[in-house]
C-alpha cells in the first residue's frame, strides 16, 4: 500500500468516475483500476460499488478514507518538517477554530512573527473534531477549540471566556430599550451553529423547533456584515465585534430578563507540550 494508491482512493472517492479520476491524475483509466483492484486485495474487502455511471464508496470505503486521508496528511507534515529551511529552528503545527482565531488568535500570531522569531508556524483552521484527532496522532502540537480535552497525557488550559451579545445594525432603534426573552420570537434572527456545546444548546432552546432563520450559517466570523446590512440580528462573541460596535456599526441589544452563558474556549497540547515557551508566552500575554 503506497501513498500513490492512497491519492488515486481518495480522488476516486470525490470524483466517483474512473475515466475522469484517471484524466485528473493524468494516467490512463487502466492505472486506475489496477490501483483500486490492489488495494481492495490487500485490504480484503470491497471499497466501492460499481455502476454505469459511477462509483460509490462501501461502508468498508467509508471507513478506509478517513484513514488514508490522515496518512496523506501525516506524510505531508513529515516531508515539510523534514524540508523546513534551516533558518527555523523549529516548526509548529497549530490547530484553531476560525471564531478563535479572528477574535483572539491572529493579533497574537501576528505580533509574534514580527519579532522574527527562529520558529516556523503552521496554522490550520479546521473543527474541533478532526484538530483532536490530528493532536492526538501526532500531526498537530497545539489546538484552540471551543470543547475541552482533559485526558492524561494532555494538557488543557482555559484560554479566553467571552461574552455573547445581541447586535443589530446601529441605526436599528426597534429594541434600544431592551428586549426580553419572548421578543426574541418577533425578530429576524441569523442562526449560527456555534459548536459551542452549551452554548449552541442555549441558543437552539430560545426558538421553537418550527422557527424560520432568514440565514443559517456555520461559521460566526461571516455574520457581522450581515447584520450591518440591516439583514437580521445575531448572538456574537464580544471580542469578535468590538471594531464593529466601536466603529458605528453595529449596536448591542440590552437583554431585559435572561442572560446568555459565557463562551470559554481552551488551549491544548500533548504533555509534555512540544511548543517553545516563546510562543505559549505570546498566546497568554
Amino acid at each position: 500500500m503506497d501513498t500513490m494508491t492512497l491519492r488515486t482512493f481518495i480522488a476516486l472517492a470525490q470524483i466517483k468516475n474512473f475515466t475522469k479520476t484517471a484524466q485528473q491524475l493524468f494516467v490512463a483509466q487502466s492505472t486506475v483500476t489496477n490501483r483500486i483492484h490492489d488495494l481492495e486485495e490487500e485490504v480484503g474487502t470491497p471499497l466501492f460499488t460499481r455502476s454505469r455511471k459511477q462509483v460509490d464508496l462501501t461502508p468498508a470505503g467509508q471507513k478506509f478514507q478517513v484513514y488514508a486521508q490522515r496518512f496523506i496528511a501525516l506524510e505531508i507534515t513529515a516531508l515539510q518538517d523534514i524540508q523546513t529551511s534551516p533558518v527555523y529552528a523549529k516548526k509548529i503545527q497549530i490547530g484553531t477554530t476560525n471564531t478563535i482565531y479572528e477574535c483572539h488568535l491572529q493579533k497574537r500570531l501576528r505580533s509574534f512573527l514580527q519579532g522574527k522569531p527562529s520558529i516556523s508556524l503552521h496554522v490550520t483552521i479546521s473543527h474541533t473534531t478532526d484538530m483532536l484527532q490530528k493532536l492526538q496522532e501526532g500531526i498537530l502540537d497545539a489546538v484552540f477549540s471551543f470543547s475541552a480535552l482533559f485526558r492524561d497525557g494532555y494538557i488543557c488550559r482555559p484560554y479566553r471566556t467571552d461574552a455573547l451579545v445581541l447586535v443589530c445594525r446601529a441605526d436599528d432603534t426597534t429594541y434600544a430599550s431592551g428586549i426580553t426573552k419572548d421578543d426574541l420570537q418577533k425578530i429576524d434572527y441569523l442562526f449560527c451553529n456555534f459548536a459551542l456545546q452549551g452554548v449552541g444548546l442555549y441558543i437552539q432552546d430560545l426558538f421553537p423547533r418550527h422557527h424560520r432563520f432568514p440565514l443559517e450559517i456555520d461559521n460566526s466570523t461571516k455574520l457581522p456584515q450581515y447584520v450591518a446590512a440591516g439583514i437580521g440580528y445575531t448572538f456574537l462573541p464580544r471580542s469578535l465585534i468590538e471594531d464593529d460596535l466601536l466603529a458605528g456599526r453595529l449596536r448591542a441589544v440590552p437583554l431585559l430578563n435572561f442572560a446568555p452563558p459565557k463562551v470559554d474556549s481552551y488551549y491544548i497540547t500533548r504533555s509534555p507540550s512540544t511548543v517553545p515557551q516563546l510562543l505559549e508566552n505570546c498566546f497568554f500575554e
